[in-house]
């Protein structure tokens, strides 16, 4: 059949997704226990029927309900699921694919942002002689050469540091990281390398200097997830996949097998999330790619099925980005209960992490408040007693839910599969789980390449130099058309497009083309189509409003849904990316830990805003402040940095919240409060503007 020698074509050039993840033999072995599959007509090229432009999700539910029949059904919308739908559709099968809630929304977009092999794992591999272990670092290795091949744009590679505090570690730590070089092979990105004290502090000047005898560099890559994850999706779409997000599966469609008699599955009854309209998707083949909540689909095929998921929470923590260099990560191979910690460079902040925390499985899994101190502090044991991490520093944090699985064929139930299983039920439906974001790429090799040929990304580059990197790192080739959707701003740099946010490179017409790219809420925009929910919550907390505003005019929402859009976002900041951890370190203790220097100096700043000596301020009192100096802000944002501070929501700032603030300010739970920094400049201002006095000035003529 036609599919079977496009099984072959992939077997032969190193394998695609399904490929990958089923094992040659496994597949083929498989189809032939099942239905005959309908001849697909497999052409000698592969056409690209969307090159240009998307199709609306509303066109890809009506191919969804309108289809009689696919050849391949996904179901998850993250790494794997995304990469087993390309995978299938260059193989110019049927195929389509759903998501319960966003594309990455889940795991995929809240990894420690690098593709790597696993530097522990080959560890472990050699230690225990574990072959197993050994091929999926070997097979992750290929997978990272892949993808900073095929997605320049989005992925580079990343030289990480190992620092060594004893003479004996030196040696050994060499001989494994060679080894990890050896692994790789032709695709090892660069030679590791030994450093010394001095150039080792030269490169990463916090590094603690004490008892430190030098370093190894070692290479692996680095990417965006979110955006990777969104782009192997939207390639899928391209090829003619029908993909929507915000379609859960209600349950399993089935049918008898006339061979066998047996219950066959043959697709999934879904209803979309934001319509709550229900349809039927058929297809020859269900591929259950659900991540951690891989049991619950499993248990709609069969109840009696046992679970194999045993969840992990990981979490991270984002700091500015002065505390690492720009291009070297560091790594600590053996924290306090002998995890492994990175501390990584990532869009211009400092990415470190992570745990590993048993969970249960939930689709908002929020990071912990030991888990930020923990990552905190070990940090601390590799940076210079001078440099001072504080809790304040954290400007986000989240939660990621491992999908680390028992194999349900294995005699040892208890044993946790360390890559992936694929296992096939009784009714046909195919579940793979994979719990490491880099080899649940699998994409098939052609079609990337095809489209991410070397010379188009060199003048790519050349040609975006004047428009912004921003765009050309995030959106590749398709930064063109970002740019051509962006507004004159009126002001004499930038000429063109509008920033969210000052701080950060986000423009608004990123938003316009967020929703071509089926962003459907404002989640979406500022965690998977932009990471700024990622990269900083209180910058993420002020942009809300202009993109819900932008979006509610292109997708005609009323004034009620674009308040749920705002709340149900600044939930999502609050509970999942630690915004919530961050406003608590206000209210961690009562106690105002002032000396009375600062008492008094901070009351007098307060009470220049405070004219009637109410003892609280509002955004009126603020605002006269303001525009006093010709500062304005609108009154909307001025009423959010006030509410940060107002810990009894009563519509005020009293003075003793302020002093709270500044207590907290000065012990490094909070570092950069929008209100202390608001009222510090405008005193500031104030006491320039105040007329100096005769006697001050040694007096006049």
């Amino acid at each position: 059949m036609a599919f079977r020698r496009a099984l072959k074509r992939t077997a032969l050039v190193g394998g695609g997704a399904v490929a990958t993840a089923f094992g040659l033999s496994q597949l083929i072995e498989y189809r032939k226990t099942q239905a005959r599959l309908a001849h697909v007509a497999a052409e000698a090229e592969l056409k690209v029927p969307f090159v240009d432009e998307l199709p609306s999700r509303q066109a890809q539910l009506a191919a969804l309900t309108n289809t009689e029949e696919f050849d391949v059904l996904v179901v998850g919308g993250g790494a794997t699921g995304a990469g087993c739908a390309l995978d299938a559709v260059t193989r110019n099968l049927k195929t389509a694919l759903v998501e319960r809630s966003d594309f990455s929304s889940g795991t995929s977009s809240r990894s420690t942002k690098l593709i790597h092999g696993g530097v522990r794992y080959l560890q472990k591999a050699i230690m225990k002689l574990d072959y197993e272990q050994y091929m999926m670092v070997k097979e992750a290795l290929h997978e990272r050469a892949n993808l900073l091949e095929i997605a320049p744009h989005l992925s580079a590679p990343l030289p990480i540091m190992l620092p060594v505090y004893k003479w004996w570690q030196l040696p050994y730590y060499w001989a494994g990281i060679k080894m990890y070089d050896l692994v790789a092979g032709i695709q090892c990105l660069k030679s590791s390398y030994v450093l010394s004290k001095t150039k080792a502090l030269e490169l990463f000047p916090m590094l603690k200097k004490d008892k430190l005898v030098g370093a190894i560099v070692y290479y692996d890559g680095q990417h965006n997830d979110a955006r990777m994850n969104l782009a192997i999706a939207l390639s899928a779409a391209r090829y003619g996949a029908a993909i929507a997000n915000y379609t859960e599966v209600i349950h399993l469609l089935k049918k008898k097998d006339p061979q066998s008699g047996r219950e066959k599955v043959c697709g999934a009854r879904c209803r979309d999330v934001i319509t709550g309209q229900e349809f039927d998707v058929r297809a020859k083949c269900v591929i259950n790619a659900t991540g951690p909540f891989t049991d619950a689909l499993r248990k709609m095929d069969n109840q009696e099925a046992s679970n194999i998921c045993q969840p992990s929470a990981g979490v991270h923590i984002v700091i500015p980005g002065y505390y690492s260099p720009d291009n070297m990560g560091l790594l600590d191979p053996a924290t306090s209960d002998g995890r492994v910690i990175f501390f990584l460079p990532w869009e211009n902040m400092t990415i470190a992490g992570t745990t590993d925390t048993p969970t249960s499985v939930t689709a908002h899994p929020i990071p912990g408040e030991d888990d930020i101190n923990f990552i905190l502090t070990e940090v601390r044991n590799y940076l210079s007693p001078d440099v001072e991490v504080r809790r304040g520093d954290v400007l986000a944090a989240w939660s990621g839910i491992r999908p680390l699985v028992t194999d349900p064929s294995s005699k040892d139930t208890q044993s946790i599969c360390r890559n992936h299983i694929v296992s096939i039920s009784d009714s046909g439906l195919v579940t793979i789980a994979v719990w490491d974001i880099t080899p649940s790429r699998v994409l098939a090799e052609e079609t990337f390449i095809h489209a991410f040929k070397a010379d188009d990304v060199k003048y790519l580059y050349l040609s975006l130099a004047q428009v912004a990197q921003h765009l050309a790192s995030t959106y590749g080739g398709r930064a063109f058309d970002v740019a051509k959707m962006a507004q004159v701003t009126g002001q004499r740099w930038p000429i063109v497009g509008k920033r969210l946010v000052s701080e950060f490179p986000y423009i608004e017409s990123e938003v316009l083309y967020a929703i071509k790219e089926y962003a459907c809420t404002a989640i979406d925009v500022i965690a998977r189509r932009t990471r700024l929910g990622f990269l900083n919550v209180q910058a993420a907390d002020e942009a809300l409003p202009r993109i819900v505003q932008i979006m509610g005019k292109e997708l005609d929402w009323s004034q009620e849904k674009r308040t749920e859009e705002l709340e149900a976002a600044r939930k999502f900041l609050y509970h999942e990316m630690g915004y919530r951890s961050r406003s608590e370190q206000i209210t961690k203790t009562s106690e105002i830990n002032l000396d009375n220097h600062e008492v008094a100096r901070y009351k007098k700043r307060f009470h220049k805003f405070d004219k009637e000596s109410k003892g609280f301020i509002t955004t009126v009192d603020v605002q006269r402040v303001l525009q006093s100096i010709n500062v304005y802000i609108d009154e909307n944002a001025l009423h959010e940095i006030l509410n940060e501070v107002d810990l009894n929501k009563n519509g005020q700032v009293e003075i003793d919240e302020f002093l709270q603030l500044m207590s907290a300010v000065k012990k490094g739970h909070v570092s950069d409060s929008r209100l202390a920094i608001l009222m510090k400049t405008a005193e500031e201002t104030l006491d320039q503007r105040e007329p100096v006095s005769v006697d001050r000035s040694g007096g006049g003529v």
